[in-house]
């Protein structure tokens, strides 16, 4: 055959295939499932039969119209075999149809997927990442780093939540994640999740949009994990991992920010100002891991096993603050466990079974610190804060072709987790101190008395989940698909929460003669014997309780070819969320949660060179289980406030006398902005019966071009906007006016009122609602009776913004698939996120508190807070790719560039600098610096933005070929050019009225210092 022919053979076979796989569309799987699909073309009657390297294999018979096709199949290579018309290989990607055509039998070609083509089957939008290309690039090891691949994917706040990723401009809290198939994210919060060991990564896709009615229970993206499996080749290896610590460039030094500040507000203290702060490039840290595997098997065509463990080692010593008096040398300890079982019943009837296991813990010595000198002492009795955490999965899955058209599969797991963080050797007697840097000069002179207790409070939680999902997929004819199934799971938590174990007290300073909160009643300290303002707190918090929730969705979809070139998929699903606190009280029950979704593609010109896409949904999340704690259970969280003549030389204020109440009145005791007093919650009157859950619907339009030889580009336009929002508020005057009711008196930290006909009420302190809707509030009688009432807007309340978060983005890519020389993928996103509510987190300080941040809890919260989001970053250039330069070597990069983030400014309620700040109308809930106002003027988010970031990661591999590739030793070289460019600032003013806070506008985070990792591999 002709050199001509040959190529034109070649471009005729793949156009079969292309088309082959545009028209059995309807038999694929998506989203968080563990198998893909393959489908074909072929004369109408042959007997078609697929078969994998694990003895498994499926036979159908190609149907009149010439097609067929085989779902539910576990990931992985395939023959195929068609009788009479020869043989094809190919790789069943996890979500995908692998397509393949015996239409044209010039000769056997190799199809991978569906790399060779676009791929016409997928509605949705994700990532794939494989085990092979895990192996090029240069990545730290982890899931949240793989999924930063994914275009739009965004590093969420970098100084808290570990360095979760926010997907689409939703909150980190808002992702899913799973490991074969079963749910694997942190069970109290979600912030998180199990991770397999690196090395057992099969595929991780990370899905961003778009995903049919099977899967649910995210706004943000989803994380899927599938783990390898045993084959009938035995199989083992290993890998070794290190970073000294003599290859991190050392981090910058961090100093108090020294600003120019308006005429009457002035620096807590006015010595600190551009001084140092931390001697970060004190800091060190080396890691390690050490991981192998095993995997072959058991029975010959029939049961296989793949195990694998890992151990990873972080020593680390950390400097301490100005203020502190020890360094911590911490050391974690990271082992994990995974084992697969695959067992082949039958070709018909296949059963896996996954444990997943790890035990986290983290231990250290404290040592005494010079901060002047910034020399280290000896080793301190006290110890920084133990933490245990263990987990545990058992994931059982039933795969059953009960025919040829019907197929069959469940999941059942449970997990159990231990987090215990506890501290043996709190000094008894000994206070935890904050803010030392504000205790008196009078009385400490120049060097005041640093904190030297390990820890204040302890925690000893513990979750479990049990969940069942099944699908039954029904294949009516080549061109029709009809699914349906159930998508349950249920969440316990005992003892969540944190319990105080050291006396904890605060020193501050007031910067201007005032009140302290006059909202609570707390005065003026100023007095003759303290003329410049110095006070002290004492917090009292405890918050330990029990809860669950309990999580239930059917759906059914219908997937439809109205053309050989045209996909539709319609599908509808119903969740509902039943959220419980410790005495089994529901305090959240939503049913018949309608999710509708429509996805469609078209194989524009038939043989899968051009693909136009889109899709809509809707898409719910149920409340963490930690809503319950500081919210449906009873709870404390009180400050008392104090002046005071002396210091112990433990740091504990002696001479105290309680600061008086607003104008002398007597001093107000304990107080809390939320009336946590640790009494009894109103299940009824905190969470209303017609709360709606948090839901988003989402628009996706797109297309993929084939440009040239193994390259593709494409584009892609989302809009997300979400439509309910589930918070708190805590501005109880303004609930009870609008309900009518006027105030009597507080007994025992409950809050009485009445209505105009004598009829006396408890009134909360905070209220679970949906911030721009209305909801109806139930009050409790005094001495029981029948109970108040009201439905009452948001608008009601103050909040005549309403609830707004829009994100908008533009996806460009251009591809090379790896060909055993070169591959390269360019993305670049343009995006928007707009609106006032971030979601269920706060990233601007940390606040996990799931669905019940600061935002929300009175209308001035709210008030100039509407801007772009924490999560906006208007560009994202990613380059990522691998270059074979020699026959044993390859380079491969990993490049970011991405603008910067907004920068909030939080203060006190002072929009136009004529509010004393003092008064209650300055802090109207007590919370002090947490409004959009800062320095006497309006702040929005977004007015001030960080830098923009750059970073490079390297890494240059050899792998000998005289080693049949076995052997791999890489070098990965991360933020090559060492930049440090800040990714986020302390935006908290004040400590006080007109007081600044020394470390407002510090930079919190900055990129990671420049590091060598050396990875050393071996799979026989």
């Amino acid at each position: 055959m002709s050199h001509f022919n040959r190529q034109a053979g070649k471009r005729l076979t793949r156009s079969l295939v292309a088309a082959a796989v545009g028209t059995c569309l309807a038999g694929i799987v998506m989203a968080q499932s563990t198998s893909g699909s393959v489908v074909g073309s072929a004369k109408a009657g042959t007997v078609v039969t697929i078969s994998n390297d694990s003895g498994f294999s499926r036979t159908v018979t190609v149907d009149a119209s010439g097609r067929f096709s085989v779902a539910q199949l576990p990931i992985g290579d395939y023959k195929v075999e068609a009788k009479g018309l020869g043989s094809r290989k190919v790789t069943v990607t996890v979500g995908s149809a692998a397509g393949v055509s015996f239409e044209n039998t010039l000769e056997t070609v190799t199809v991978s997927g569906t790399k060779l083509m676009i791929d016409t089957s997928s509605t949705d939008v994700r990532t794939v990442i494989t085990a092979k290309e895990l192996s090029r690039l240069p990545l730290v090891q982890s899931a949240q780093a793989i999924a930063l691949l994914t275009p739009g994917a965004n590093a969420g706040a970098a100084s808290y939540f570990g360095g979760l990723t926010s997907f689409g401009g939703a909150g980190v809290s808002e992702n899913a994640y799973y490991v074969n198939g079963y749910f694997s994210g942190e069970p109290l919060s979600n912030l998180g999740q199990f991770e397999l060991p690196y090395g057992a990564i099969a595929q991780q896709e990370t899905y961003t949009g778009g995903y049919g009615a099977k899967y649910g229970r995210s706004a943000g993206g989803v994380i899927s994990q599938v783990g390898k499996a045993g084959t009938n080749k035995w199989a083992y290896g290993g890998q070794f991992s290190l970073t000294p610590a003599g290859t991190r460039a050392k981090a910058k030094d961090s100093f108090y920010p020294k600003l120019a500040l308006p005429g009457d507000y002035e620096y807590e203290d006015k010595e600190l100002p551009g001084t140092l702060y931390r001697r970060n490039s004190q800091n060190r840290s080396e890691s390690a891991s050490l991981s192998a595997y095993v995997g072959g098997p058991v029975i010959q065509d029939k049961l296989f096993i793949f195990a694998a463990l890992e151990g990873s080692s972080t020593d680390s010593l950390s400097v301490p603050v100005n203020g502190t008096a020890y360094s911590t040398r911490s050391s974690s300890r990271d082992p994990k466990a995974y084992l697969k079982l695959n067992w082949n019943v039958s070709n018909d009837h296949l059963l896996e079974y996954t444990y997943l296991g790890e035990r986290y813990s983290s231990e250290g010595t404290r040592n005494a610190y010079n901060f002047a000198t910034g020399v280290e002492g000896a080793v301190l009795s006290t110890v920084p804060t133990p933490v245990y955490k263990n987990s545990g999965y058992n994931i059982l899955k039933y795969t059953g072709y009960l025919t040829d058209d019907l197929t069959l599969s469940a999941t059942y797991g449970n997990s159990r987790f231990t987090n215990k963080q506890v501290n043996p050797s709190v000094l008894p007697g000994v206070p935890y101190l904050s803010g030392v840097t504000s205790q008196n000069p009078a009385i400490v002179g120049s060097t005041p008395i640093p904190n030297i207790q390990g820890a204040y409070q302890g925690h000893d939680g513990r979750d479990n989940t049990n969940g069942l999902r099944a699908d039954l997929e029904w294949r009516l004819n080549s061109a029709h698909t009809l699914s349906a199934g159930i998508d349950n799971i249920k969440f316990v938590a005992k003892n969540e929460g944190d319990a105080q174990v050291a006396e904890y007290w605060q020193y501050a300073r007031l910067g201007k003669s005032g009140n302290i909160d006059a909202n609570l009643g707390v005065g003026n300290p100023y007095s003759p014997t303290n003329p410049n303002g110095y006070y002290v707190r004492q917090l009292k918090y405890f918050n330990s309780t029990d809860m669950s929730l309990e999580q239930k969705a059917w759906y059914v979809e219908d997937r439809w070819n109205l053309s050989r070139n045209f996909l539709l998929s319609m599908g509808l699903r119903n969740d509902q969320f039943t959220n419980k606190n410790n005495v089994g009280e529901a305090y959240m029950n939503a049913k018949n949660q309608w999710a509708p979704r429509l996805g469609a593609t078209w194989d524009v010109m038939g043989d899968a060179s051009l693909k136009a896409f889109g899709n809509a949904g809707r898409y719910f999340l149920a409340l963490p289980n930690n809503v319950a704690i500081r919210g449906a259970s009873a709870s404390t969280y009180t400050w008392q406030y104090f002046t005071y003549t002396g210091i112990a030389a433990n740091g504990m204020p002696t001479g105290l006398t309680s600061v008086p109440g607003i104008g002398g009145a007597p001093a107000p005791g304990a107080v809390s902005g939320n009336s946590e007093y640790g009494t009894p919650v109103d299940v009824q009157g905190f969470s209303p019966k017609d709360l709606k859950n948090m839901y988003q619907d989402e628009f996706i339009l797109g297309f993929e071009k084939a440009v040239s030889k193994g390259w593709t580009a494409g584009a892609k336009f989302t809009y997300r906007s979400l439509k309910s929002s589930v918070d708190d508020f805590c501005d109880r005057a303004s609930l009870a006016a609008q309900a009518g009711l006027t105030h009597v008196k507080d007994v025992a930290g409950r809050h009485i009122y009445k209505t105009s006909d004598g009829k006396q009420y408890y009134v909360s302190g905070c209220y679970m609602f949906n911030p721009g809707g209305s909801n109806t509030y139930s009050f409790e009688q005094v001495g029981g009776g029948e109970r108040l009432t009201k439905k009452i807007s948001a608008a009601q309340l103050g909040f005549t913004e309403g609830l707004k978060r829009d994100y908008s983005s533009i996806d460009l890519f251009l591809e090379r698939n790896f060909n055993n020389d070169w591959g390269l993928r360019v993305d670049y996103t343009y995006s928007k996120l707009k609106g006032n509510n971030e979601g269920q987190v706060k990233s601007e300080f940390g606040q996990d508190n799931i669905s019940k941040t600061q935002d929300w809890d009175a209308w001035q919260m709210m008030e100039y807070a509407n801007g772009y989001l924490f999560n906006d970053r208007r560009h994202q250039i990613k380059v990522r790719g691998s270059y074979q330069f020699a026959q044993d070597w390859m380079i491969t990069g990993n490049a970011r560039i991405l603008s910067g983030t907004p920068v909030s400014c939080l203060g006190y309620y002072n929009p136009d600098g004529k509010i004393d700040e003092g008064s209650a109308a300055g802090d109207p809930i007590s919370y002090g610096a947490a409004y959009h106002t800062c320095l006497g003027k309006i702040s929005r988010p977004g007015d001030v933005r960080t830098p923009w970031t750059y970073r490079i990661d390297l890494g240059l591999q050899f792998r000998p070929k005289a080693l049949d590739d076995k052997l791999a030793v890489t070098l990965n070289v991360f933020n090559m050019l060492n930049q440090q460019r800040v990714t986020q600032y302390d935006v908290t003013s004040e400590t006080g009225p007109y007081t600044i806070s020394n470390t407002f506008m510090r930079p919190m985070s900055r990129q990671s210092a420049r590091s060598m990792t050396l990875n050393v591999s071996y799979d026989y």
